[in-house]
């Protein structure tokens, strides 16, 4: 069973996640100066804690369409918090839709990180961790902007699937208590479900705070 360490030191801004440094594998992109960004959704407001070995493990993260704010945006960016860790291995990532409340699949839609779905995060290179990452100074890692609007009709689970290795039993990531965010996950070892298809159902409910995902914003 894996264990989750809280800690009480850090403070998170809501709106200023730029404070620990948000990079990616390949490539920062910039940002058009008419584009105001903006969190789409609470996100993570206290204590990021940690919960790491993560090889072989497929993570769940649910955005609830109740908690979303009345923000239109054909974009969605979400953000990663790692802890720890030397690099990220992922097999493959996808965002699913249900309608909320529901835990069938009505969409799938591709997640990229450097215009794949299947990238390797270099945590050890200062361009991409500009601060070794740790609970105190969690990486934040930008995806790829991924063309879709956020409804509140709708939940959304961002799924990620870490590759069964050496690297991914090293890395860590954020997890803050339930009360600490309006995200929250689950995760399933020895699986990988980001190849569900529409109509199929999402392996349970989420039943505790966010693991790694800590921002969900509009760029």
């Amino acid at each position: 069973m894996k264990t989750v360490y809280k800690f009480a030191a850090l403070t998170l801004a809501m709106f200023a996640v730029s404070a620990y440094g948000v990079s990616q594998t390949t490539s920062t992109k910039t940002k058009p100066s008419t584009t105001v960004t903006q969190n789409l959704i609470r996100g993570v407001i206290g204590p990021a804690g940690n919960n790491s070995s993560w090889a072989n493990y497929s993570v769940f993260n649910l955005i609830p369409g109740s908690g979303l704010f009345p923000i239109t945006s054909t974009t969605t960016v979400f953000y990663f918090g790692f802890t720890g860790g030397t690099e990220a291995d992922i097999s493959n990532m996808v965002l699913y839709t249900t309608a909320r409340g529901s835990l069938t699949v009505t969409a799938v839609t591709p997640v990229k990180l450097g215009g794949v779905s299947n990238p390797s995060i270099m945590l050890s290179n200062t361009g991409v961790c500009p601060v070794a990452p740790s609970q105190t100074t969690p990486c934040i890692v930008r995806f790829d902007p991924t063309t879709i609007t956020l409804s509140t009709a709708n939940d959304y689970y961002f799924t990620v699937f870490y590759t069964n290795d050496t690297n991914n039993s090293g890395i860590s990531g954020a997890s803050p208590n339930q009360n600490q965010s309006s995200i929250s996950s689950a995760y399933y070892g020895g699986t990988d479900y980001t190849h569900l298809t529409v109509g199929e159902s999402i392996p349970g409910t989420s039943n505790r705070g966010s693991s790694f995902l800590m921002y969900v914003m509009n760029n």
